[in-house]
């Protein structure tokens, strides 16, 4: 059941990602969905996204996803032949932001430590 599982989730997330970002052009441009965890029955699904923005955006696309779900599911029914349509529960992923942070601040030390061996500090090993 685990494999059926996964590749379920798979096509009901490139399914949901596919019906977000043509029908919702506008509203969805910063949102991305990452992952779609299927219960053992298929019958729910954890929906992760992620948005680009800060708090105010995080809720609006929370708010946006929650006005939508309904359709959504009806859609994905349309589109995806199951025994049962699994009901949808959007959950944020801070994955994404948190990712973006740590490169930064990999730039941050990168750019300082070039900073450093220009001026005469100590020689890059390996160079």
């Amino acid at each position: 059941m685990g494999q059926r599982k996964i590749r379920v989730g798979e096509l009901v997330l490139r399914e949901l990602s596919q019906l977000l970002h043509s029908r919702w052009r506008g509203e969805s441009v910063a949102i991305t969905l990452s992952e779609v965890d299927m219960s053992p029955d298929l019958r729910s699904a954890r929906v992760y996204y992620s948005v680009i923005g800060g708090r105010e955006a995080v809720a609006a696309a929370g708010r946006f996803l929650m006005k939508i779900r309904g359709e959504l599911r009806r859609l994905l029914a349309k589109n995806v032949i199951l025994k049962y349509t699994p009901e949808l529960h959007f959950i944020f992923d801070p994955s994404g932001e948190r990712g973006m942070r740590i490169i930064a601040a990999l730039d941050e030390l990168e750019a300082a430590e070039s900073a450093s061996n220009a001026e005469g500090g100590v020689p890059e090993v390996g160079k």
